[in-house]
């Protein structure tokens, strides 16, 4: 179940208070009147389920009450309730299916900016994966990816293009890029500097490297896991069960792709570091592509669930 608190303006409140009570899934409804100071106006609290949710914030915002007043969600994480336990048998679909357009948008378009903190992240990322590349320390690798913040992005351009908004597929594009650009960059220098020291030496990165060189040798195994990471990523963020990004992390060689193709340059191995190149757009275009396509397919799913329960 979620929470929605609401802030209306007096003259809406009466529209407001029928659009919950018609909303299938909706419960323990509550009005106090007046209390909202700013913006001035009336309070509207009720519980929904997951899965009536997105349809029930679509339509306050076809009010405009986005900008009038406001919409606030939450998730409830306990609810003893039978008027509650009633609301969620009602709904149609299953909550772990629904899909929260608004709350989605909302974390892609927080984690797909070009900050401090993602570069910072991608970078120490991609300098981990150089010591694993460099070592051919799969253990490295692998701590590597689950540090990559990466998703972030391509999870943006996936909703970007399903939600038609041109400008969060350039902005999370932008990040991506830039970010992956930034970061091989800084990885460069530090495989300088750790030649200096005399901890990396040319022939790390030639020699043969059987827990490490499938990184710059892509095939179309690399498409097709990407192609399956970037299901389980989107459906992980749908579904709100963060945990399985970590196994999409590992799941998928992007970082390390970037690392090898850094090192390869600094060590004047352009064979590897159009190999590695290779494998990092094949990732990425894995990504994207089954990401764009699990979310048109929830998107047609939900459509359908609604319309069947609108006639019935």
């Amino acid at each position: 179940m979620l929470h929605l608190r609401l802030i209306t303006p007096a003259e809406k409140t009466e529209v407001v208070v029928r659009l919950i009570e018609k909303t299938v899934g909706t419960t323990h409804l509550v009005v106090v009147p007046g209390a909202a100071r700013n913006p001035a106006g009336d309070v509207v609290m009720c519980d929904v389920a997951r899965e009536a949710a997105d349809e029930l914030i679509g339509s306050l915002q076809e009010l405009r009450l986005d900008a009038t007043g406001s919409i606030a969600v939450e998730n409830i994480d306990l609810s003893l309730s039978k008027r509650a336990d009633k609301a969620e048998k009602e709904a149609p679909g299953e909550a772990a299916d629904a899909v929260l357009w608004e709350h989605l948008t909302d974390v892609t378009h927080e984690e797909s900016t070009l900050s401090f903190t993602y570069v910072s992240f991608l970078t120490v990322a991609t300098m981990l994966a150089a010591c694993g590349v460099m070592l051919d320390n799969a253990i490295l690798i692998v701590g590597a990816m689950a540090v990559g913040p990466e998703f972030g992005p391509l999870a943006g351009i996936c909703t970007a293009l399903v939600q038609r908004t041109p400008r969060l597929v350039w902005r999370s594009l932008w990040a991506l890029l830039a970010g992956f650009a930034v970061a091989m960059l800084l990885t460069a220098g530090f495989g300088w500097l750790m030649d200096a020291l005399g901890l990396f030496e040319k022939d790390m990165i030639e020699a043969d490297r059987p827990n490490t060189a499938f990184i710059w040798q892509p095939d179309m195994m690399s498409f097709v896991v990407a192609f399956l990471a970037g299901i389980a990523g989107t459906l992980s963020l749908t579904s709100a069960k963060s945990g399985a990004l970590i196994g999409v992390a590992i799941s998928v060689t992007t970082v390390p792709a970037a690392a090898n193709a850094a090192m390869a340059f600094t060590y004047a191995d352009y064979s590897q570091t159009w190999g590695s190149t290779a494998q990092l757009l094949a990732n990425l275009g894995g990504i994207i592509t089954a990401g764009t396509l699990t979310l048109l397919t929830q998107k047609w799913f939900w459509a359908r669930q609604r319309s069947t329960t609108h006639r019935a």
